[in-house]
């Protein structure tokens, strides 16, 4: 359960980084780099377990779902997130997701977020899951 105390640490956290954004580089605040999703090396599930999942929380969501829900929240956002949803997809296949499951929470987006957000993100899946099975081949 979070606290006052704990929720008003985190603000402060995020704004001292936005800050520290701004004063290295502002133009860093709206920088887009095409392919940023492969900077970050995709963690493994144990990996994620314990940075994202019950090890921290034990009473909370395990990694594949919050990843599952993290895909459905850059979904109803439009998509627009590209990186991150790449990056959010192929973690959730690591931690377990099924490309069917995916799709499934992207499909169910199409209600909240409108058809063109369900789009977009569906295509931005389907590059993700072919990238991942030309890795396998």
């Amino acid at each position: 359960m979070m606290t006052d105390a704990f929720t008003k640490m985190m603000q402060q956290m995020m704004e001292q980084g936005q800050e520290m954004v701004r004063a290295f580089n502002p133009a860093i605040e709206t920088m887009q780099v095409k392919g940023f999703e492969t900077l970050f090396p995709t963690m493994s599930k144990d990996m994620m377990e314990m940075w994202f999942g019950k090890t921290f929380n034990r009473e909370g969501l395990d990694a594949k779902t919050r990843l599952l829900v993290t895909i459905a929240a850059l979904t109803v956002l439009g998509a627009q997130a590209e990186p991150q949803l790449k990056l959010s997809v192929r973690h959730a296949l690591e931690a377990g997701a099924t490309q069917r499951e995916i799709a499934e929470v992207i499909w169910q987006m199409s209600m909240f977020g409108g058809l063109p957000a369900m789009q977009k993100a569906l295509e931005i899946a389907q590059s993700v899951f072919a990238e991942v099975e030309g890795k396998d081949a």
